[in-house]
Order: C-alpha cells, then structure tokens, then sequence
C-alpha cells in the first residue's frame, strides 16, 4: 500500500479560490530540527494560544465542545473552534464564525513527519439553528499543518474551495460574508495566516 504523504492530507481544489501560506526555519542538525518540529506539534494543537503567537491584531480562535462551551487543553477531532476574527462578526454565530475540527492526522515517514489539522466551516453549536456559521460555505476548509524535512521545519495553512457564504438565513449575515470572504481571500487572510505561521516556527519563546 502507498504510503501518504503530508500534501495527501489536504483536500483538492474543486471550486472558488485556494490559499497558500508558509514559514519556514531550517537547523544546522536533524536532531535539532527534529526537537523542534515536536516545539510546533505542541503549539499548532493549543490553539488557544494561537493568536499570542500570531501577535497584535490577529483572530483570535478559542476552542470549544459540541456545545460551545470554552475549552481549556489541546485540540481534538470533533473540537469547534470559535473565531473572532477584527469586525462584526455572524447574528448567526453570536458574533462569531465558527468551524468544526473534522480531522488531526499525524505522519511519520523516512523523507518527512507532518501533523496537519484539518477543520470546515461549521453551524453554531449553541443554537439549533444548521446555517453554516462562518464567512466561507461549508464546502471550504483549512489545513493548518507543521512539517519537518530534513533540516527544514514549516508551518503552513492551505485554503480550499472558499466561496462566500451568501446563503446565510440572516440577511445582515448575508452582506457580512460576502465582504468579509472577498476581503479574506485575498489580503485578510494572507495577512492573517502569515502572521500565524511565523508563529508557529518562531525561534524565540
């Protein structure tokens, strides 16, 4: 059986647009970047801490239950992520957007070791209420994902298939998403992710 590769664990390009955004650090030894790839494993799943390590002025992503309710450890599949991103945010999502963490997947292998978390836009846990919470539709997701190869340790976060979400029941949601996405597709986002992938593989406590 083929073994997976860390690019096989980010969804193809179907529809709307793509993202891409990467970091990188390189060691002058494999045993120094491999301690420090287990550095990034441990920041990408605390994601609580995210927005300290992206720094003044970027999203804030604050993880939460089936219910919505705050969690303090590490991220798990099936975890929600509450995002409050600089704006208004969703009537829809109580003022936020909102994805699902629909898989964590690790990958060790001779040419290269990856953790990659994977999540969609998703509805608000708090209410009943299945429109997607978030500016993106539910067709979307982003991979965010630290690797190692060789010497070399990368943060990244790949986009795909993000459309705005202009079905949103709430017709204030509706404007909303589809300025926020056009925005987010292009320097929001890029900004944003930057500043987080630098984060993930800044040297410096």
């Amino acid at each position: 059986m083929k073994k997976r590769k860390a690019d096989d664990l980010i969804p193809e390009q179907h529809t709307g647009s793509e993202s891409n955004t990467e970091a990188e650090v390189l060691f002058s030894t494999e045993q120094d970047a491999q301690q420090f790839f287990e550095v990034a494993c441990q920041r990408l799943v605390n994601v609580n801490e995210w927005h300290q390590l992206a720094g003044t002025g970027s999203t804030e992503f604050i993880l939460c239950d089936s219910q919505g309710h705050e969690l303090a450890r590490t991220a798990q599949q099936g975890d929600y992520l509450k995002i409050d991103i600089p704006g208004p945010g969703t009537a829809t999502g109580d003022g936020y957007d909102w994805v699902q963490i629909e898989a964590i997947e690790r990958i060790e292998s001779p040419e290269e070791e990856a953790l990659v978390i994977r999540v969609r836009p998703a509805s608000n846990p708090h209410n009943s209420k299945e429109d997607t919470a978030h500016f993106f539709t539910e067709e979307a997701t982003s991979s965010f994902m630290v690797r190692r190869q060789g010497l070399k340790v990368k943060a990244e976060v790949h986009g795909r298939n993000e459309k705005p979400n202009t079905k949103a029941e709430a017709i204030v949601d509706k404007a909303r998403n589809a300025a926020v996405a056009t925005g987010a597709i292009t320097a929001f986002s890029k900004l944003q992710w930057t500043k987080l992938v630098n984060g993930l593989v800044k040297l410096d406590p």
